[in-house]
């Protein structure tokens, strides 16, 4: 990118989009995380908006913006320009009509980027020519829609297969490279008689990738145990370890990866789950949250002591939310001090800790260190026992702010559980101020999203008692993706989260002290003000941003 530090400061102070003090922080934060830079921090402190930083940049070369992460051009489009030259010179081809061609670039400056691109789209002649408009685009959006121009995977298995050399280190790195940028969370080596197939977990959703013959799996097998400092002559036991990889393109950063190896009939099977570095700038909303439940997660992360909890099963986005919340929380005069099991993504300004059970760093013993750290806040990666329990509950009443995940179906269930594991109720009364729970949702993909018509009656085949949430309605307005290249044909793209909250009360406050059921904490939610997970699902539906088949697949009607 050819727009830096210093030239990000002056267009903001120019146009009065950030003020000098905001500025002068920002500066004070990045002198002393040298790997962070301005736009990054502006982004994740949310002291400007991605459209607003797009059109300040934009502005300052005199061009467009164009946002290729919300409107992304066809895989078609998008190669009319020959990947060579797409590549060397950072373009995408955003839209064309009569009257030309929108190009994006991160790199607007280079030198005859126009006449170069003149070249090679069809212009015309006559009344009838068109013309070539630059737009500027972010790097990571530039890079992400280039992803259109990467071969199948299936065939570069092929092509190194082909070759009929050592394979295991070409295959192994392109699985990988393909796994990142198709987002892949989860990598799988599964065994059979004469093959082995190789799946992404994609937005929750496992998806076969490619085959591999099984003459060359051992090969495979080996390289990753050696890389992940396992055994290779074992195998007839579990073995889990981690490794690291370098990227051969893109951004460069490395990725921690942790391996799972257990043996099957037909062999070892691979599981491999992808850390990325750096969290994303992702905000409240990012995440799902409605602006009310956005007001209500600020208002409490405001408070100077107490404790928030995050309930979900495995899987559920819990660590990501938390890690949302922290973003806004990580400011130069604040502490914050995590304990994770395992550190999942690096936070710059924040101190992170990672659980080693062969050093005997446990979360409670990590916990008892941390409050002695002087910290303001303290994230718990999950609290699993009651000495956890506990501890956690403690700092939370001595001054600290803490936020934690704990395994519950949901929100309410959390606190009987809690008092069955020996935390005290009038403790637990004092300290807790936010219980949420969650689920994950796959979004409709906004590349392919189109509406359809459904009478009540076939509501009512797929959610009993339809008229419940449909009331006095004879047609019901639903949206789902038609499916296109960009998200695979599957119709969904990226995952959002449904939220069930409970605010503590003084009221609940006084209902923890008398050991209460989940029905009674639930009940008396409700009759506050609280919403289920079901009900925040469904208006995701009516707005359009999921289908009611993929609420029900995660979160059961109320009742």
């Amino acid at each position: 990118m050819q727009f830096d530090d210093k030239k990000i400061k002056e267009v903001l102070l120019g146009g009065n989009y950030v003020t000098p003090e905001r500025i002068e922080e920002a500066e004070k934060f990045l002198k002393t995380h040298r790997e962070s830079n301005l736009a990054d921090y502006l982004l994740s402190s949310g002291l400007v908006t991605r459209e607003v930083l797009g059109q300040v940049i934009s502005g300052s070369f005199g061009l467009p913006y164009v946002d290729l992460s919300s409107v992304r051009p066809p895989r078609e489009q998008v190669l009319k320009i020959p990947e060579t030259t797409a590549k060397k010179h950072r373009v995408v081809l955003f839209s064309e009509d009569e009257k030309g061609f929108v190009v994006a670039t991160d790199s607007p400056d280079q030198p005859d980027l126009v006449l170069k691109l003149k070249q090679i789209l069809p212009l015309g002649m006559g009344k009838s020519k068109r013309e070539i408009i630059l737009a500027y685009a972010f790097p990571d959006d530039i890079n992400q829609t280039l992803v259109h121009y990467k071969q199948p995977l299936k065939t570069l298995f092929t092509k190194i297969i082909e070759t009929h050399e050592r394979v295991a280190p070409e295959i192994i790195e392109e699985i990988l490279e393909d796994a990142i940028v198709h987002r892949a969370s989860d990598v799988h080596f599964e065994p059979q008689e004469k093959e082995v197939v190789v799946r992404f977990r994609v937005d929750g959703v496992l998806q076969e990738a490619g085959r591999i013959p099984k003459e060359y799996y051992e090969n495979i097998l080996n390289k990753i145990k050696v890389q992940s400092h396992l055994r290779i002559d074992e195998h007839f036991s579990a073995q889990d370890g981690a490794m690291r990889y370098n990227r051969k393109s893109g951004d460069r950063k490395p990725i921690d990866i942790r391996v799972s190896i257990v043996p099957t009939l037909d062999g070892e099977k691979i599981a491999i789950r992808l850390l990325s570095q750096y969290v994303r700038s992702f905000t409240l909303d990012d995440l799902g949250l409605s602006i009310e439940d956005q007001k209500l997660v600020t208002d409490s992360s405001k408070k100077p002591f107490g404790m928030i909890l995050v309930t979900g099963p495995t899987g559920s986005g819990k660590t990501t939310t938390l890690y949302a919340l922290l973003k806004i929380l990580n400011r130069p005069d604040v502490n914050i001090t995590t304990i994770e099991d395992p550190v999942e993504y690096k936070i710059l300004g924040v101190n992170q800790i990672q659980v080693n059970p062969q050093t005997n760093l446990t979360f409670a013993k990590g916990l008892r260190s941390i409050v002695r750290q002087d910290p303001d806040v303290v994230l718990v990666g999950e609290i699993r026992d009651s000495e956890t329990a506990e501890i956690a509950v403690n700092a939370a009443l001595t001054g600290h702010l803490l936020l934690s995940t704990f395994h519950a179906n949901d929100s309410a269930t959390a606190i009987p559980r809690l008092i069955d594991m020996g935390v005290e109720p009038f403790l637990l009364a004092s300290t807790l101020e936010l219980i949420a729970a969650q689920r994950l949702v796959r979004k409709i993909c906004e590349s392919c999203r189109q509406s359809k018509e459904m009478k009540i009656r076939d509501v009512e085949k797929i959610l009993p008692n339809a008229t419940q949430y449909f009331p006095n309605k004879r047609d019901v307005t639903f949206y789902e993706g038609k499916g296109c290249n960009v998200c695979g044909n599957t119709g969904y793209r990226d995952r959002m989260a449904i939220f069930e909250f409970i605010n503590v009360t003084r009221e609940i406050q006084e209902l923890i002290l008398t050991n209460p059921s989940t029905e009674q904490v639930w009940k008396l939610a409700r009759s506050q003000g609280a919403h289920s997970l079901f009900e925040d699902g469904l208006r995701k539906v009516k707005s359009g941003m999921t289908t009611l088949e993929e609420l029900l697949r995660v979160a059961a009607p109320d009742g």
